[in-house]
């Protein structure tokens, strides 16, 4: 597994988010101007800010994860997975570069209610 191209590719993703998140303030702090003459006007603005809202929600969650994973490269654990400790396979890493768990221990997690 090549550290250095996951570490470029959660470099990239993070200043990816970072400008996606400069943009949605943005259009958050437009839709604040934004006149509203009738209720379908408001409806509208309101719509508009939940999707935003839920945008940079997710956004922030994938930052945080980006974060953790960048960590993880630093001490040297990046890689393996925090339920068994066993290797995550390079494609999972390809595809989602800050996966904390195998493919079988996600499904595991994902089938507990708790979480």
């Amino acid at each position: 597994m090549e550290i250095k191209y996951f570490e470029k590719l959660l470099l990239e993703r993070k200043e990816q988010i970072l400008k996606n998140l400069d943009t949605s303030k943005m259009e958050i702090q437009d839709l604040k101007n934004v006149e509203v003459n009738d209720d379908g006007d408001y409806a509208s603005v309101c719509a508009d800010n939940m999707i935003e809202y839920a945008i940079q929600d997710q956004q922030l969650k994938e930052l945080e994860e980006i974060e953790y994973a960048l960590k993880k490269i630093k001490n040297g654990d990046y890689g393996i997975c925090e339920m068994c400790g066993e290797p995550i396979k390079t494609l999972r890493l390809k595809i989602k570069p800050y996966a904390k768990y195998c493919i079988i221990c996600r499904e595991i997690i994902e089938k507990e209610p708790n979480r």
